[in-house]
């Protein structure tokens, strides 16, 4: 009799579950659809001679980098000039730089010094690039970013447009080839569009509520400088989080748009590349000992768990267990389909959507473990041990 009585509690709260699952799964489907009407694309001009620092810190890009400086060149709307950092690669970007800025003035190449103790490369890189430039807008982008002739004049504009913003952040159309990119990318979308309220995030500046892509961010230099730029934090690995954070904290108010229109980027290339590019930041955004297991909750039950639970309901003909599975399956499927309309994210992405949830939650996981062992943390072939600050200055 006690088995028996057992086993019923344990079917209803499988069923409670099935139900949760299916909550959870339909909270970013609510979420985006509320979010996609403002997560609109640049289309005002800015004001006239406004001026923009493009910001290119390169190490080791000399397959990418003559590509990435040319469309910046080739930037129309807006006065420009072109900042390139060399940051002691040790292949041939500083060459093909200097070429380049020998027929182009708009150009000028950075060597900078040694990194000093307490820097991740990235940010120091940015840092050294921000008090060189001359414009009063600063454009931060990476090298495998590929800019759209219009795309600094649009990103200034949408800057310019608020007085209260410090800095705007525009997310590329993401090139998917491989499997593995396919599984994991498009989660830059759901996560961000699925889960931060947008415009809650545009009435504050909660820092609680910063989020940028780090691979095009622009930014006002005055206040750039006032709150400490990527200075603020110069371990970070993560300036998508940690420096609209910086500007949060420094009371100015940070946005995010459309950019698939703008720019295109193709992150990485094989599975090691992606694994190692998702893990390369422990300690910071999700992957922290505190935000990690909140995720895990929100991701795996919400789009794991549905699918196991339909395969199990279906299995053992169980419609009380099989139709609020059902329901979180549609919910998922819904969800990526809604992005793949609006932004053209990977259809092979969406079909295989909890496969793509269960890798990125096992990547972020042993990055954290790594990193809570102090195993260092590489990335564009330095190793940080230290964990990153915890706040902005």
């Amino acid at each position: 009799m006690r088995f028996r009585l057992y086993r019923v509690a344990t079917s209803a709260d499988v069923v409670v579950f099935a139900w949760l699952a299916t909550a959870l799964a339909a909270l970013p489907l609510l979420m985006a659809w509320r979010n996609l009407p403002g997560f609109t694309r640049p289309v005002d001009a800015p004001p006239a001679a406004t001026g923009v620092s493009i910001l290119l810190p390169a190490r080791n890009e000399a397959a990418d980098i003559e590509r990435a400086v040319r469309a910046a060149l080739a930037s129309r709307g807006v006065a420009i000039e072109v900042i390139v950092l060399d940051d002691d690669s040790n292949d041939d970007t500083g060459a093909i730089v200097a070429r380049i800025a020998a027929e182009d003035p708009r150009l000028r190449l950075l060597r900078p010094p040694p990194l000093p103790p307490g820097w991740a490369g990235k940010q120091r890189a940015c840092h050294l690039m921000s008090e060189a430039a001359r414009h009063d807008v600063l454009m931060f982008v990476d090298v495998d970013v590929r800019l759209q002739p219009d795309a600094a004049a649009r990103a200034a504009a949408r800057l310019l447009a608020e007085p209260r913003l410090g800095m705007v952040s525009g997310f590329p159309r993401e090139i998917t080839v491989g499997l593995a990119e396919k599984l994991v990318i498009p989660w830059i979308h759901v996560l961000l569009l699925g889960y931060l309220p947008m415009a809650r995030m545009r009435r504050t500046s909660v820092p609680s509520y910063a989020a940028a892509c780090g691979q095009w961010i622009v930014a006002r230099r005055a206040a750039y400088r006032a709150v400490g730029g990527h200075a603020a934090t110069p371990s970070s690995r993560h300036d998508g989080t940690s420096l609209p954070r910086t500007f949060r904290i420094g009371g100015w108010r940070t946005d995010v748009f459309d950019g698939s229109t703008l720019a295109s980027c193709r992150m990485y290339d094989r599975f090691g590349a992606v694994w190692r590019g998702f893990a390369k930041n422990p300690g910071e955004g999700m992957t922290t000992a505190l935000a990690l297991p909140v995720w895990t909750v929100l991701i795996g039950a919400g789009h794991v768990a549905p699918w196991l639970l339909l395969v199990a309901g279906l299995a053992t003909r169980r419609s009380d267990l099989w139709v609020p599975a059902a329901c979180g399956v549609v919910a998922n499927l819904s969800l990526r389909s809604l992005l793949c309309v609006r932004l053209g994210l990977s259809r092979v992405g969406a079909v295989l959507h909890p496969l793509g949830a269960s890798l990125m939650l096992v990547n972020q996981w042993a990055a954290l473990l790594g990193h809570r062992l102090g195993r260092p943390s590489t990335w564009r072939g330095r190793h940080y041990v230290a964990p990153p600050q915890p706040g902005a200055r």
